[in-house]
């Protein structure tokens, strides 16, 4: 069977660029649909693929479209990466949360540039699930947009379309503890489970051997070192390098490991995100401000839009080596886990699904990030041991932040964002919370017609 894989959101042309590279190196024949709803991205995503599939002669159809309608029905397995607003509104949810002293190192998980960003993207992702059911319902069907827990929930108790939320944060990290313990990354097993982008590593071995006495030896070290760093950290920009090593430590996550015995992934950046009450304000972060370099992050990417522009209209081919390059050694797991499931394989894979009793002290509905085996009839989710009170605590809290999410952005309720900014932990008050819901809708109305037909 030729595959066909429908990409939704295909301007996003980082993530598109990579999944190319992906079929690339499968070398099979496959179809491959690209759709955004901009005009110009889609074009570019096409051109993009074209060039990047001359380079191999690889045996890849490209067919484009605005209207995804056009491309779904054929779709042997369809993959969401939508981004509502784009760059530029993750830049307002971030900058506006500074105003009332909040600072987001990430923004695209949870704090108010979470909750933010799941409003704007609930109402077309669901939109988009029931023309996947309509058009491709044998499909296969994947989301990687962020906030991973908060899409997949609402897909499912919108639609009940059996959505696989996918991220590598899982992998990598496991790969970064590899790295700490000195060993090869084969070598290493573990169970991690989660929310997306607070997953915990529950059980760490190299060679079948428990590796936690190493860990918290590392940690110690990890903590000692960010700490002497710290006296010398400040926001200047000549601290930049400095306060990046700090970073690199991951001091709080070896922080949380000590006290509970679990490593988080994804590393700082992600896992500040759902403690903010310990990073209010100025030099919380080991003498740092968080996300102060988020400005700079998001211009770089402008800078790799453009380049990406140029390289398309270009008359030139793509140099030799521009796979290699945009692969840079990642690479996404949804081509692997299409052909697990169509080979039957048993391959195993960190995967956003529906808890189901898994962890009993969690909603039963709650989106699950644990391992998950792959078999002919899908993705089948593997039973977990039971988490420590502590883990069940960091956990619970932001189960119910999803689900009053997910209602305020499907009701457009105004009173649920207040509720789910005050859930989450990042205001300082009940006051701060309504005039920061008031200003995020305000800044995103042309992309939240349901709270402006509830608020005439």
């Amino acid at each position: 069977m030729k595959e066909q894989v429908v990409i939704i959101g295909a301007g996003s042309a980082y993530f598109t660029r990579k999944l190319v590279v992906d079929l690339i190196d499968r070398n099979e024949p496959f179809v491959l649909g690209l759709v955004d709803t901009d005009p110009q991205a889609a074009e570019m995503a096409e051109k993009l693929s074209r060039k990047m599939i001359d380079l191999k002669r690889a045996p890849i159809e490209v067919r484009a479209s605005t209207d995804r309608r056009e491309l779904l029905p054929g779709a042997t397995a369809v993959i969401s990466t939508i981004a509502v607003g784009g760059r530029r509104a993750w830049e307002q949810d971030v900058l506006i949360a500074r105003k009332y002293g909040i600072y987001h190192p990430g923004g695209d998980t949870c704090m108010p540039a979470g909750t933010s960003r799941s409003l704007r993207a609930i109402p077309p992702a669901v939109a988009i699930a029931r023309d996947v059911l309509d058009l491709a319902p044998g499909a296969l069907y994947f989301n990687y947009t962020n906030p991973m827990a908060v899409l997949c929930r609402a897909i499912r108790r919108e639609t009940g379309a059996d959505v696989i939320g996918l991220c590598t944060g899982v992998r990598d990290v496991g790969k970064y503890l590899a790295h700490v313990l000195e060993t090869d990354h084969s070598c290493l097993r573990y169970n991690a489970v989660g929310i997306n982008h607070l997953t915990w590593f529950t059980e760490i071995r190299v060679n079948g051997e428990d590796a936690k006495p190493r860990l918290r030896e590392i940690a110690h070290d990890h903590i000692a070192r960010a700490r002497e760093l710290s006296i010398s950290v400040d926001d200047s920009p000549e601290k930049a390098d400095l306060r990046s090593e700090v970073g690199g430590l991951q001091p709080f996550c070896w922080q949380l490991y000590l006290v509970l015995d679990a490593f988080p992934a994804v590393l700082d950046g992600h896992v500040m995100e759902f403690f903010p009450h310990l990073f209010r304000g100025k030099n919380s972060y080991f003498g740092a401000t968080l996300g102060l370099g988020f400005e700079g992050h998001r211009a770089e990417e402008d800078r790799t839009y453009a380049q990406m522009q140029q390289e398309v209209l270009s008359a030139d081919p793509l140099p030799s080596d521009y796979l290699e390059k945009v692969a840079g050694g990642h690479r996404e797991d949804v081509i692997d886990i299409i052909y697990s499931i169509r080979n039957d394989d048993g391959a195993v894979y960190s995967v956003n699904l529906p808890n189901r009793g898994r962890v009993p002290e969690l909603p039963d509905d709650c989106i699950l990030e644990a391992p998950a085996v792959a078999t002919a009839a899908g993705l089948r989710p593997l039973a977990q041991p039971p988490l420590s009170s502590g883990l069940l605590g960091t956990l619970a809290t932001r189960f119910q932040w999803v689900e009053v999410t997910v209602e305020a952005a499907v009701e457009g309720n105004r009173d649920k964002v207040i509720q789910a900014l005050i859930l989450d932990g990042a205001v300082d008050s009940y006051e701060n919370a309504a005039l920061l819901a008031d200003e995020l809708i305000a800044a995103h109305a042309q992309h939240l017609p349901r709270f402006s037909a509830q608020n005439p």
